[in-house]
């Protein structure tokens, strides 16, 4: 038991690390071509936080362990619009444009919504993982013909580092990450399965835990006063997840729930509190460090329906 408890938290900071290592070159990368910092938040951010997600869902749907990867999607989803967006906040009040509010938050809403129709029958097949992955191509393609160089500055292209510093740095990081996601998803099975308690909540609180990626840069950025990228990787990220991140792990192999109930309360409550949140972002043009508090707190009920 304690071998096993040593390695998923082992696996866990090598999901943290090299997600960060990856993400924060990646980014510099983006930067050297001088590519918007919101779409850079929306896209490259996102997508490179949710690598933990992604690594998970592929070992899960490989060791048939479905219900780790939805609790793994649900619980990051579920703590990155309320922790995540809580703790960014009270180191720096957000500060978001209504229209990116409404665009985001509406594809971040419709992802969700296509996650919970797919998981209605317990089982996410490989033709609608593919399906679910070309319809995130297709979005991310739509937003960078619309945004991707709309602003463009200069002077942070000159800081960043160039191709050659980078891309050993994105390398090693998405190495660690494939090592964490292998020892994460194995060990947490034998640990599931030693104690008594479901997968799906052991995904719950991987979920939390791959979670620290989208609260690091999304904190860093913000303290920076890049808010851009900021609102982007997180919004971003809950776009990436119910769709992308799924429907990798589907490709791999049909992953197939068995804890349904709790799935359908658990991601329930997800959409109500994304909407909430949404709904606190549109109103009041942002999260002040008053509405971070409450953001905070929605996150608490999450475990009641596990």
């Amino acid at each position: 038991m304690l071998i096993e408890l040593a390695l998923f938290v082992v696996g866990l900071g090598a999901l943290v690390v090299g997600s960060d290592r990856a993400v924060t070159a990646a980014a510099e990368l983006a930067r050297f071509y001088g590519i918007s910092p919101f779409f850079v938040g929306v896209t490259l951010i996102s997508v490179g936080t949710s690598i933990p997600e992604m690594v998970t869902s592929v070992y899960g749907a490989w060791y048939g362990a479905g219900d780790i990867v939805v609790g793994n999607i649900v619980g990051s989803e579920t703590a990155q619009i309320t922790l995540a967006i809580g703790a960014v906040a009270l180191i720096s009040p957000i500060v978001a444009e209504r229209r990116n509010v409404m665009i985001y938050g509406g594809a971040m809403t419709l992802a969700m919504v296509v996650m919970l129709l797919t998981l209605d029958d317990g089982v996410v097949q490989r033709s609608e993982g593919l399906l679910m992955m070309l319809a995130y191509v297709n979005f991310v393609y739509t937003l960078y013909t619309n945004e991707g160089g709309s602003e463009v500055a200069q002077e942070v292209v000159e800081e960043a580092e160039p191709p050659e510093r980078a891309l050993p740095w994105i390398g090693g990081g998405l190495a660690l990450v494939v090592v964490g996601g292998q020892l994460l998803v194995t060990n947490g099975i034998a640990i599931a399965r030693l104690v008594g308690v479901s997968e799906f909540l052991v995904g719950v609180l991987t979920g939390l835990g791959t979670t620290t990626p989208e609260i690091f840069v999304a904190g860093l950025a913000a303290h920076r006063g890049d808010s851009g990228i900021s609102v982007g990787a997180i919004l971003g990220s809950n776009i990436t997840d119910p769709v992308f991140s799924l429907g990798v792990g589907a490709l791999v192999a049909d992953v197939v729930v068995t804890d349904i109930g709790s799935v359908r309360v658990s991601a329930a409550y997800m959409l109500v509190v994304s909407l909430v949140v949404l709904g606190l972002f549109y109103w009041r043009r942002g999260i002040d460090r008053r509405a971070a508090l409450v953001c905070l707190a929605l996150y608490l009920p999450s475990f009641l329906f596990v």
